[in-house]
């Protein structure tokens, strides 16, 4: 069994030791000295593992379209929960454990069902927007970067496109067939008619909050809106898409 502090010392970079106990402060003390001096910064702290995929999570519950899959943020997690639990299985079989190594652990324990909840509450959602991907798999295939916010398993169901294939055929028998030739494809892109492949709807409105100073953007009416950092806005979404893929703005 390995060193019973070297088992503790694991979880110094979980989500709920952010602030520390005194063996993170010991820790961090002991590095900041061999580090020599730090250059101060009063920026807001970096987010750890957890924290975004919390914020990945909400993104994902609030936006009308997919999401990039955040597969190495998940992984990591999850690696992180096996090697927890791991520590815990061990400590708790270790007879000479202190009463504060127990308080420790069940604060470990704690914290580690909150994250297997956010984990399978990110995957869930996932999970339901696999509903999206069979009602938009006709658009997925066509568009690559739609293709590239998929895991391979998603972009392997999508390309499926059962439910898809079905509709078209239903499509076909039903009402394209007894059309004229040159009007019997779903793929017509007529001036002033909805498109005949369906799209995820980015005029829905989502409420944004600012994560920090945004460039401008351009309303639908033609004016354009700079956020400030901490405010919180109701505008379409395809209006803040690009400023929520490179991190300027959370869905709440």
């Amino acid at each position: 069994m390995p060193p019973r502090r070297a088992l503790l010392d694991d979880d110094e970079d979980f989500p709920m030791a952010a602030g520390g106990g005194p063996a993170a402060h010991d820790n961090r003390h002991d590095a900041a000295a061999a580090a020599g001096p730090i250059a101060l910064d009063f920026g807001a702290p970096p987010e750890t593992l957890f924290q975004q995929l919390v914020r990945h999570w909400l993104d994902e519950r609030h936006a009308p379209d997919i999401l990039p899959v955040q597969a190495e943020v998940l992984g990591a997690l999850l690696d992180h929960i096996r090697r927890q639990t791991d520590t815990v299985q061990a400590l708790r079989g270790d007879p000479d454990s202190s009463e504060a190594e127990h308080a420790r652990i069940m604060l470990v324990q704690t914290e580690v069902e909150r994250v297997k909840f956010v984990v399978r509450s990110y995957i869930r959602t996932r999970l339901y927007k696999g509903r999206y991907i069979e009602k938009f798999a006709r658009y997925i295939a066509a568009s690559p970067e739609a293709q590239e916010r998929l895991s391979q398993t998603e972009l392997d169901h999508a390309k499926r496109r059962v439910f898809a294939q079905l509709t078209e055929n239903h499509f076909r028998v039903s009402v394209l067939q007894a059309l004229p030739p040159h009007q019997q494809g779903l793929d017509d892109n007529t001036p002033f008619t909805p498109p005949m492949i369906s799209e995820p709807d980015k005029s829905r409105a989502v409420f944004v909050h600012a994560r920090d100073e945004c460039p401008p953007v351009r309303l639908p009416d033609g004016t354009t809106m700079q956020m400030q950092k901490g405010q919180i806005v109701l505008t379409p979404y395809a209006v803040v898409e690009q400023l929520l893929a490179m991190g300027h703005v959370e869905l709440i």
